[in-house]
């Protein structure tokens, strides 16, 4: 996906000033920061910034006689994954518990086609990243896989929002579900997520190239009431999004987010609650947190 280099000038520039301005900018969409020798360099999904938002958190920033100016330029759009697609990466094992052993069932293998010699697991999941996010390393998606694992999802309908890899959707599929439709905002991904799916043989995963409006665009693209809703993206997508994954998901049905700090945790929860979800599972990992919700009558 497509994003927008932002340096932020500090006048006077202090560690204090430039950490508070980190967090309150944070709230706008922005997803990595780095420190300069003036201020601050911050990166946001070309989507997501919006220059009346920005203008106004700066105006109102809570460090008295601190200047703030800044400068948007796109950024390069390089590939982030090189060193996956030209070395491969280390298989991913998931176990029966959190301390594996050689006497543990390996419940779950994330290889890409490099590396054969992995053991024997009861789901055997080969990709090959492409400028996509999701090898199954990072805490969130492990996360999600633990809970996909204790759930039944045989027979049901399931929604993947921001697919990437689309390893999210293959475990659906293996796990039993009757059809996913999943999709990303980015090109890369969708293309990424088909290739993954045909080199797992999953016929009964719709891939689609778009935002969460393609799922209130059930005319043109057939979208089915979901069972349950994965989505494993930032905090602030998920707050926008979630009256349309509310939309989308049946009486009953579940919705598995991940993406966020433990700390983003009681925003998104209180958004869920809001829109006639109850908790019923919350799990942390290293500070990031998977929540599960059911859909109220």
């Amino acid at each position: 996906m497509k994003y927008y280099e932002v340096d932020f000038n500090i006048t006077p520039c202090t560690e204090a000033s430039a950490d508070v301005l980190s967090a309150i900018v944070a709230e706008c969409g922005f997803e990595a920061f780095e420190n300069t020798a003036h201020g601050i360099r911050g990166w946001v999904q070309q989507t997501l910034l919006h220059k009346e938002e920005l203008d106004t958190v700066i105006a109102t920033f809570p460090i008295e006689n601190i200047g703030i100016t800044y400068t948007v330029t796109e950024a390069a759009y390089e590939n982030w994954n090189a060193q996956w697609e030209d070395e491969g990466f280390q298989p991913i094992m998931l176990y029966a518990s959190e301390l594996p052993a050689d006497t543990e069932e390996c419940l779950v293998c994330i290889h890409d086609t490099r590396h054969t010699d992995v053991p024997y697991a009861r789901f055997d999941i080969r990709i090959n990243p492409c400028q996509a996010f999701g090898t199954g390393s990072h805490q969130t998606t492990r996360l999600i896989l633990h809970q996909l694992l204790e759930m039944d999802l045989c027979g049901k309908h399931v929604i993947d929002a921001g697919t990437g890899t689309g390893i999210l959707a293959i475990m659906c599929s293996m796990l039993g579900a009757h059809d996913v439709f999943a999709y990303d905002i980015d090109e890369w991904s969708v293309r990424n997520a088909i290739s993954n799916l045909q080199l797992n043989n999953i016929d009964n995963v719709r891939v689609c190239e778009g935002d969460s409006a393609v799922l209130v665009q059930e005319h043109r693209f057939g979208v089915q009431p979901a069972d349950l809703l994965i989505a494993n993206i930032n905090r602030n997508i998920l707050l926008a999004d979630m009256p349309r994954f509310a939309s989308c998901i049946k009486i009953g049905g579940q919705m598995l987010l991940s993406g966020f700090y433990e700390t983003d945790a009681g925003v998104l929860q209180q958004k869920a609650m809001e829109l006639g979800f109850h908790l019923e599972v919350t799990c942390t990992e290293s500070e990031w947190t998977m929540l599960l919700f059911r859909k109220k009558a």
